[in-house]
């Protein structure tokens, strides 16, 4: 796919367990929302604005074969078999995508499940125009809880700050992270053999490479989504259930 005369490419974070779902004998991506797995809404969206098979990766680890089993040969895939976070993630993914790709889309998922072609089409296009070497799509939410936020310094510094840091005025803030990023392919490859893992994590986790990115002055975006519930992270039974529960009224 090309926009303003860059090839772009996407890649869906879809290895994790889902724990705290109680997933054991499929990936949480694959649980039902709808009637669907919730990876599908994300993947047929992807494919409407225009990702063709060869540009459209999904990172899959813990039960893999469930997820190749629905989708075929639509997408391609990429296995992440050690769970190193976020950012080793899309760097698995990155890497299994074509040499020809110059800007990678990066997103969850288990919580991209409602954004529309729309939204996703006008932030590529802003990360590409702009020429930003990294674009955050953000979200303001009225109720924020166990999520990191989006800290805006008076300086015009912006940092994303993991759950497991944030201060208690940090906590107050209602600009989180939703985990998409645009990013320039050739930075995050070269960046990513540098990153440091998270202290109380031991993983690698996306929100650093914001730090490496401000750190490099390089030029970035953070990009406001106008419709804050086109993002919905699925993480608990009560937040699976509220996606189920939105589907159904949609559907009414």
């Amino acid at each position: 796919m090309r926009i303003a005369g860059k090839n772009i490419g996407a890649v869906i974070l879809a290895a994790g367990r889902g724990t705290r779902l109680g997933c054991t004998d499929c990936p949480k991506v694959m649980l039902l929302i709808g009637g669907r797995p919730i990876l599908s809404y994300i993947v047929e969206t992807l494919l409407a604005v225009g990702f063709a098979r060869d540009s459209l990766v999904a990172v899959i680890g813990f039960q893999k074969e469930k997820v190749r089993e629905y989708f075929g040969d639509r997408i391609s895939y990429a296995s992440q078999t050690e769970q190193n976070g976020t950012a080793h993630a899309a760097y698995i993914g990155l890497r299994a995508l074509p040499e020809t790709i110059e800007q990678v889309l990066v997103l969850g998922g288990d919580d991209s499940a409602f954004y529309t072609a729309a939204t996703l089409r006008a932030f590529m296009d802003e990360h590409i125009l702009s020429g930003a070497t990294l674009s955050l799509l953000t979200a303001e939410l009225d109720a924020v809880k166990g999520l990191g936020r989006v800290v805006r310094h008076p300086d015009g510094r912006v940092e994303v700050v993991e759950k497991e840091y944030l201060t208690e005025e940090q906590k107050k803030i209602k600009e989180i992270s939703t985990g998409t990023y645009c990013f320039d392919r050739a930075w995050f490859e070269t960046m990513f053999k540098t990153m440091p893992k998270l202290r109380k994590l031991g993983e690698y986790g996306l929100p650093t490479a914001v730090a490496m990115a401000r750190a490099a002055n390089l030029p970035m975006n953070f990009v406001k989504l106008k419709n804050p519930n086109e993002w919905h992270g699925i993480n608990t039974p009560e937040e699976l259930e509220e996606a189920r529960l939105r589907l159904s009224v949609s559907a009414g």
